[in-house]
C-alpha cells in the first residue's frame, strides 16, 4: 500500500471523527502516503498533521462542480492504491468510482456504492459510535481495535493557548449550526453565574459566533468572562481546551475537538441524542440531557432551525446543577 486517499467533506466534527482512520492506516502501512480530501474551511484541522501527506480541498460553497471536476482530475493522476470514502452522497461516490484507485471502500448508502470494491452498512441510532462505523471500513485491511480521534496542535498553537492560562479556567462553545442543538444563551448565562469567581470563563467559536458570545458575556454577573470567538483557530482552541478544568459544548464539533486532545468535556444534548453515535470520547466526559420523556425528541438527526413544537422543552428542562463542574 503506497498511496491512500481518505474523503470526508462534511462538517468540522465529521473530519475529526475521520482522524482515527489516519492513525490506524499509518500504523499498519507506515510507508504509505496518506492524503485527505475535505471541504474548504476545514483544512486547518489537519495543518502540519505529522501523518498526512497532502490535504486536498473541495470548495463546495462557491465553485462546487468546477472544483469537483478539478479534484477528479487530480485524484485520477495520483493513482491511489486505496480510496476510503466516508461520505454517503452522490458527489463523493462519483469521485470515488472515477478515481482509478486500486481499492475503493465506502458505505453502502452511497448511490455509487455498486462500483466500490468493498462496502459496509451505515446504521444510525443503534448506539454504535460514528468512529466505530468509520473504522469498520478499513477493518479488513487493519484490525478491529478501537482508535480515538487525534488532532496535533503545534508548539506554536500551545504557545498561543498558554497565554490564556492564568489560573483555572473553563471553556464554553455555545454555538451550533442547528438551532435546536444549541443550548439557549440564557441557560449558558445561568451556568456561568454559578461558576466559581476564581475561575475564568472563555467563550469559544468561529468569527460568526462573536455576536452570540458577546450577548452571553453582557448578561453575566461573573467578572471573568472573556470572548475568544474568532480569535483562535481550530488547533489553538483544542490546545486551550486541553488545559481546562472543564469544557462545555452542544452536540457539535467542539466536543469532538475535546475528544481529539483527550480534554475534559461536558456535552449538552438538546434535540438530538447520544445514541446517534456522536458522543464524547474523552477519558473525562459527561453527557447532560433532559430527564423528561419527550415524545418529540429527537426531532431529527441534525436538529432543526427551530423547535417544531414551539416549546423547546428538550433544552428548557435540562437541570443546570448537572452541568456544574466538580
Amino acid at each position: 500500500m503506497k498511496k491512500i486517499l481518505i474523503i470526508q467533506t462534511a462538517f468540522i466534527g465529521d473530519v475529526i471523527l475521520a482522524t482515527p482512520l489516519i492513525e490506524k492506516l499509518k500504523s499498519h502501512y507506515p510507508k504509505a502516503e496518506i492524503d485527505f480530501l475535505l471541504r474548504r474551511g476545514n483544512e486547518g484541522l489537519l495543518r502540519e498533521h505529522p501523518k498526512v501527506n497532502k490535504v486536498l480541498i473541495w470548495d463546495k460553497d462557491k465553485y462546487k462542480y468546477n472544483s469537483l471536476a478539478r479534484l477528479g482530475r487530480t485524484v485520477r493522476r495520483q493513482k491511489y492504491d486505496l480510496l476510503v470514502n466516508l461520505q454517503r452522497f452522490a458527489s463523493s461516490g462519483l469521485l470515488t468510482t472515477s478515481s482509478g484507485a486500486g481499492m475503493k471502500v465506502g458505505f453502502s448508502k452511497n448511490p455509487f456504492s455498486f462500483a466500490f470494491t468493498h462496502k459496509i452498512p451505515h446504521v444510525i441510532n443503534d448506539r454504535t459510535h460514528e468512529v466505530h462505523r468509520n473504522l469498520k471500513l478499513i477493518e479488513h485491511l487493519t484490525d478491529s481495535n478501537f482508535q480515538k480521534p487525534v488532532l496535533y496542535p503545534s508548539n506554536a498553537d500551545y504557545s498561543v493557548a498558554e497565554s490564556y492560562k492564568n489560573g483555572p479556567y473553563i471553556t464554553i462553545s455555545p454555538a451550533s449550526v442547528w438551532a435546536t442543538k444549541q443550548f439557549p444563551p440564557e441557560r449558558w448565562v445561568e451556568l456561568i453565574d454559578r461558576i466559581r469567581d476564581s475561575w475564568r470563563v472563555y467563550l469559544l467559536g468561529a468569527p460568526g459566533d462573536l455576536e452570540l458570545c458577546d450577548s452571553i458575556r453582557s448578561q453575566c454577573n461573573h467578572s471573568e468572562v472573556h470572548v475568544l470567538a474568532g480569535e483562535l483557530n481550530f488547533l489553538q482552541s483544542a490546545a486551550l481546551m486541553e488545559g481546562a478544568r472543564m469544557n462545555y459544548s452542544n452536540d457539535s464539533a467542539p466536543l469532538h475537538m475535546a475528544s481529539a486532545v483527550n480534554a475534559p468535556i461536558t456535552a449538552v444534548y438538546c434535540s438530538t441524542i447520544p445514541e446517534f453515535g456522536f458522543g464524547p470520547l474523552s477519558d473525562h466526559s459527561k453527557v447532560v440531557q433532559s430527564r423528561e420523556t419527550l415524545s418529540c425528541r429527537p426531532c431529527g438527526l441534525h436538529g432543526k432551525k427551530s423547535c417544531p413544537e414551539g416549546h423547546f422543552k428538550c433544552a428548557g428542562t435540562i437541570d443546570i446543577n448537572e452541568l456544574l463542574p466538580e
